[in-house]
């Protein structure tokens, strides 16, 4: 199937980020065969059908580049200690938290994990998603956690969405090892990764996560993890400096990891470290409402270092309760102070990137996959502009219209 999408105003998000108005692309069997403005269609093209966009924004198809979208339960208990003065760190070493959202996703079965997450995604996937990425981290033992890795897997084949897989068990610690962490990160090296890593239809490991903090993991501690996975030939990336700076980010620059997220408490060093390694940013607002921080990422430094800077909706049932890319879109341009063009490359070419995905996700260009999203918008500024209203009015998956909705 040869498909002409055409009369649209396109945002490539490729490395020129280019701009055509009007434009058009040509795609065959899910991958853009050429994109340009209309008027220089190659001569004597002959699709075999032709969807005229009426002059809406056509962007790539967004890619959310770090959710804990698998997971039982609620926290809305926590929510309103912390509303009335608690910290997310105390309640996190008093057994809720992370721990909690343990003890109801260990509970449930594969299905009913399955049926609590559809909705969540399928939040996204209206908001013109078409990539997402899916920690586990909740499960902290060795069935549970591959019982998360499997639901990810699960609903990226029952919906027209592309799913990258993290593996997240270092997010906390259970209970059953309590006060020995270090046994915890040997069980998850010497035996959890490699039985992981030889599952192959489907593979359920994509990459590997940690959460360095000091309520967390040691950066001794994520080094032995990063050391493991790239024994198996697996990518990395970390949670840090969230809460403090207990030197995370020098361990993700030093394996040259897929990406570094939070970063608020990161330093002018950690950003040149970053800015060294190729590793991406991924910022991520909306925990950084919840939690009521006060400690801004170092955006200036890590512009001046070159770091590319993602933007992720963080989905969790505790620092970031909600299913909206555009909303953390809209708050790391209010409370971050990025610019519309960062945070659209930031969930579009950069986004993918933090993934691993940038030659197939991520931007509009020769090769790479038909994933769209078309916006009933006037500017590009209205994308990270708009608060509870969902511009997008399509959504196209490997050249295949998956959602139309009238706006």
């Amino acid at each position: 199937m040869r498909t002409l999408w055409r009369k649209a105003r396109i945002a490539t998000c490729d490395e020129r980020m280019q701009v055509h108005a009007p434009g058009a692309v040509l795609t065959r069997d899910g991958i853009v065969e050429w994109v340009g403005a209309e008027q220089e269609l190659p001569a004597g093209t002959r699709p075999d059908r032709t969807v005229e966009l009426a002059g809406r924004w056509l962007t790539p198809g967004l890619v959310d580049c770090h959710t804990h979208l698998v997971f039982a339960g609620q926290r809305a208990a926590e929510f309103a200690r912390r509303t009335s003065g608690s910290s997310y760190a105390e309640i996190a070493r008093e057994g809720g938290g992370i721990v909690s959202t343990m003890r109801a996703t260990r509970a449930a079965t594969e299905d009913s994990l399955v049926e609590h997450s559809r909705p969540r995604l399928q939040s996204l996937l209206h908001e013109g998603v078409t990539t997402v990425e899916i920690k586990s981290g909740y499960g902290l033992e060795f069935e549970a956690e591959a019982k998360m890795l499997r639901v990810a897997r699960r609903l990226g084949t029952e919906h027209p969405v592309t799913v990258s897989t993290s593996f997240l068990a270092a997010h906390a610690l259970p209970p059953e090892f309590g006060g020995r962490a270090d046994e915890y990160v040997d069980t998850i090296c010497s035996d959890w990764l490699p039985r992981l890593a030889r599952e192959r239809e489907p593979a359920l490991v994509d990459a590997v996560d940690a959460y360095c903090e000091d309520i967390a993991f040691s950066s001794a501690q994520c080094d032995r993890i990063f050391a493991a996975a790239g024994s198996l030939g697996l990518p990395v990336r970390l949670h840090t400096e969230q809460l403090s700076n207990v030197g995370g980010s020098q361990v993700a620059a030093r394996h040259r990891a897929l990406s570094c997220d939070h970063l608020e408490y990161a330093s002018e060093q950690e950003a040149a470290a970053l800015g060294r390694s190729g590793t991406v940013a991924v910022m991520l607002p909306v925990a950084f409402y919840v939690l009521a921080e006060k400690q801004l990422p170092p955006l200036q430094a890590l512009r001046a270092h070159g770091v590319p800077l993602a933007v992720a909706s963080d989905c969790n049932p505790g620092s970031a309760p909600g299913a909206s890319l555009l909303l953390a879109m809209n708050m790391a341009r209010r409370l971050f102070g990025m610019t519309s063009e960062e945070v659209l490359l930031g969930v579009t070419r950069h986004a993918a990137r933090a993934l691993g995905l940038a030659r197939q996700r991520g931007s509009i260009a020769p090769g790479s996959a038909a994933d769209f999203a078309v916006w009933s918008v006037d500017t590009l500024d209205e994308l990270g502009y708009w608060v509870g209203f969902n511009p997008c009015s399509m959504v196209v998956k490997d050249g295949a219209i998956v959602l139309e909705r009238p706006i």
